[in-house]
This record gives structure tokens, sequence and C-alpha cells, in this order.
């Protein structure tokens, strides 16, 4: 049981700890290390998707921070705590920065007081909210966050997680509208049109097996998250070609990434 008196399902393999397994952490049970180690056994890669999506999440929070200026971050569907979690590589950079996580998993809850240790000068918050109520989501944000500034808006590996497409898009369409012009758009989403066999059979085992249930998209698909917002070079792309830092970008991954600003503005 959680503190708040939700109970933690054990027997059941769950996106959080599984992602948390892959890398490296500690924060899983039998059942998730299970269920990681057959899905890996299907698609090898994937321990290496975890790893450069982590990567990715890293240049992509510098990026709005330390080139755009921005000092508030609202990163729903945060997951466990882990190394360079966004405040850590955000108040880094510019330590007076908002940070608001969202999460509606008991595990990540009894976990959330880890993700309170920002900067002195910034603030960390963590709320439990649920992604299908983006209008409840950010009203409890804006106690935090400040919606007539510019804000940078992580959905990292949480869309894949709402099937209907015409309701996962309306609720990003909703989140956006909510923040000014300059605000960041970064969105990361499992694709079938990588290693498409593989990804297919990963999507049927977990859905069979585990919660919540997915769906990838085609790099079409989520591009269409950013329809009528500046896409940024170098577009929708796997997240280990987004910018590396070693401008290599490895062995493409099956997880799209991209990053888009509202309203004209000058690409950096």
């Amino acid at each position: 049981m959680t503190e708040h008196g939700a109970r933690i399902d054990d027997q059941t393999p769950h996106s959080a700890r599984l992602w948390d397994y892959w890398l490296g952490g500690r924060d899983n049970f039998a059942v998730d290390r299970e269920a990681g180690d057959a899905i890996a056994a299907i698609l090898p890669s994937i321990v290496t998707l975890a790893r450069e999506d982590r990567r990715f999440l890293r240049r992509a929070v510098r990026h709005p921070v330390e080139e755009r200026g921005i000092r508030q971050i609202l990163d729903i569907g945060s997951g466990l705590p882990t190394a360079d979690n966004t405040h850590r590589v955000a108040q880094e950079i510019a330590p007076e920065t908002r940070v608001v996580y969202v999460d509606n998993d008991p595990l990540v809850l009894t976990h959330a007081r880890a993700l309170l240790a920002g900067s002195a000068e910034g603030t960390t918050a963590y709320l439990e909210a649920d992604l299908n109520d983006p209008a409840g989501l950010l009203e409890r944000a804006a106690e935090t966050l400040d919606l007539d500034r510019p804000v940078a808006v992580n959905l990292l590996g949480i869309l894949h997680f709402i099937r209907d497409d015409e309701r996962v898009r309306g609720i990003v369409r909703d989140l956006m509208a909510a923040v000014p012009d300059g605000s960041c758009l970064t969105v990361a989403h499992g694709c079938h049109d990588i290693n498409t066999d593989e990804a297919n059979r990963i999507v049927e085992f977990w859905n069979e097996r585990g919660t919540p249930k997915i769906k990838y998209r085609s790099a079409a698909g989520i591009a269409r998250f950013f329809d009528g917002w500046e896409l940024l070079e170098p577009g929708v792309v796997p997240c280990n070609r987004w910018r590396p830092d070693d401008r290599a970008g490895g062995t493409d991954v099956n997880q799209y990434c991209g990053v888009a600003v509202k309203g004209r503005v000058t690409a950096l």
C-alpha cells in the first residue's frame, strides 16, 4: 500500500517499473524483470532504446532552458526517479527553473520525495494527475507554474498509452492551448516503422500481460502531434538522431521524437 492507500500491483508488469529495470534501477518487481527479459529477447535493442531515450531527455531539457531561456517545465509521465532527472538537468543550467512532474502511478508517488530535492533557488513539485484529464492537470500545475509565461511541455514515452488517435491529439492540443507563444512541446513515442516485426510483437506481448496498454504509431502519425507548431530541425527522428552529442547518433531505435515551438520564432 502507498501512503495514500493505493495498492501497488506487484503481479502485473508495469511500464514505469519495466523502464526502471532496463535503465539498471532497483524499483521493480520480479514480474517486471521477467517481462523485461522476455521483451528484450524479442527486441534486443530495447535496452539501448531505454538508454537513448534517457540521453534524449537530457538534450531535450537543455534546449529550452539553455538556448531559449525557458524557466518552467511541465514533465508529464515522469516515471520513476533515476539519474539525470529533468529538474537536475534544468537546474544545473538555471537554478531558478520551476519543474512540475506529473504521474498517476502509485509506485511513482511513493518515490516523489526523491524528486523534490531540487535547487534552493528553483521549485520542484510532484503532482498526481492523469493525462486523460488535461484541464484538471493544468489547473493543478498552475499552482506552481505561471501559464502566462513560456513552458516546456514534455510528453516522453506517454502518448502511446492513449490508443485513440483523435483523443490523444486533442489532449496535446488542449495542453498547448493553455501555454503562450514561445513554449516548447517535446514528444517521444514508440514506433512500428523501425524493426516492424519485432515492434509489433512487443506491442502484442505487452498488451496481453502488462499495464497500461500501448499503441505504437508511425513517424507520420507521431508528426501530427506537432501540427500547428514550428517543428525544429531535424524534425521527427529516432530519439538517438535528435541533435546527438557525438553527431553520430548510433543505431536507430524504435522511438521517434521531436521538439516544436509554439508561435513563429527563429529556429535554434
